[in-house]
């Protein structure tokens, strides 16, 4: 359940942040992509060079001075889910009154995910009534809070304050993560560019690479969708997503259609050929033969299938525009979508291969709405964000 999952592991200056080695070790051994961010004074109880050997990563302790001008929002937009264990009295307060003077509180301020949190403390400091009160307003804004176990505590104590079972914790965050907003859906994306062969050497192709389609899968994964990603590019390394290598229209037609009986929400977002060699040589045509006459015929519709079949999915349509987009709300209309996503290829920074895009949502009522240039993961999920907007508007 864990594996592709992104998530960030925040600790705090309390002695159990020893146990939150165990916590990274198990999440990355589960599959998990780990990121640390501590607080200054969690690293005088640990220190950083062993999270970076755990996770392959360096934590993130200061807000200033690295390579990354604001690392706290590029965690928060990475995560799928924010960890803090342990959580301080401190950093409980800072989180309820929105505090934001370290890098650990300010990343989970700047999210949006569902965000865990693990209290180590004193009983005295637990049972406080400010502990409390924060605790009941972090509880009313979403966050689940793994409560402390009683047990020995620093300086020979013993009492309620114990830092939860690594174990635990680590099954708190199995559940957060399969009760995301895609939770039970069943998904099928495309990606990348369909090649139609003109003999066994040539192809008609197209410059899609692929990577929008793998971002929108891998988001739908981590948001505890069950993902079928059909894919006319190299197969991608998602954990959690099930690739169906095809190359040609015909054989994306027959993997999508074929599976639509058990879809929910069909994102095409491959680019998918308009024509095909009416017939393609079994040899390799050579050039001392002459040239060549190529007669083109249309390749399957893949799109419009989805929107004629009896199991209709809510539908996603991509549409790849030069220059202006004026031809979108008119696609979107014709091609009866949901939702169409359109971008223009020639402008910097949104072409196939890029890693990021700039794209505009065209609705069925035929109103539109425009993101800024974005990186495709960024894209991915403001994308699973209208749909479930709109398939709870339906």
């Amino acid at each position: 359940m864990l594996a592709g999952r992104r998530i960030v592991l925040g600790i705090t200056g309390g002695v159990a942040a020893y146990k939150a080695a165990y916590i990274a070790r198990r999440l990355t051994e589960q599959g998990a992509s780990v990121r640390v961010v501590m607080t200054p004074t969690a690293t005088r109880f640990i220190g950083e060079a062993t999270f970076a050997a755990l996770t392959g990563f360096d934590p993130i302790v200061n807000l200033f001075g690295g390579d990354d001008p604001s690392p706290h929002t590029t965690l928060a937009s990475w995560a799928d889910v924010i960890v803090v264990a342990p959580a301080t009295a401190a950093t409980l307060a800072k989180l309820a009154s929105g505090e934001s003077s370290n890098a650990l509180v300010a990343t989970v301020l700047a999210s949006t995910c569902p965000v865990v949190v693990a209290p180590a403390m004193h009983t005295e400091m637990w049972e406080h009534d400010a502990t409390q009160e924060n605790l009941t307003t972090l509880a009313s804004r979403g966050y689940e809070i793994v409560r402390p176990e009683s047990g020995e505590l620093a300086g020979g104590d013993v009492g309620i304050g114990r830092l939860a079972d690594p174990d635990t914790i680590i099954e708190t965050i199995t559940r957060v993560v399969a009760s995301g907003p895609l939770a039970g859906v069943h998904v099928i994306v495309t990606a990348g560019g369909t090649r139609e062969a003109i003999d066994p050497v040539r192809f008609i192709g197209n410059r899609s690479s692929g990577k929008m389609g793998n971002a929108i899968a891998r988001v739908a994964a981590a948001q505890g969708a069950s993902v079928t990603l059909v894919t006319a590019a190299d197969d991608p390394d998602i954990s959690g997503v099930v690739a169906v290598r095809v190359e040609s229209a015909d054989e994306m037609a027959e993997a999508v259609w074929s599976r639509l009986d058990t879809c929910d929400v069909a994102v095409m977002a491959a680019a998918v050929a308009d024509f095909k060699p009416e017939k393609a040589d079994t040899t390799k045509i050579k050039r001392t033969s002459g040239l060549p006459s190529i007669q083109l015929v249309p390749t399957p519709d893949v799109l419009q299938g989805v929107h004629e079949s009896p199991n209709r999915p809510f539908l996603v349509g991509f549409a790849a525009e030069t220059g202006t987009l004026e031809d979108a709300a008119a696609k979107a209309k014709r091609k009866g979508v949901d939702l169409l996503v359109a971008n223009d290829v020639t402008s910097d920074g949104s072409g196939f291969g890029s890693d990021t895009n700039e794209v505009t949502f065209f609705y069925s009522d035929g109103t539109s709405k425009g993101l800024p240039l974005l990186d495709k993961d960024d894209v991915a999920k403001a994308l699973w964000e209208e749909v479930h907007i709109l398939r709870g508007a339906g």
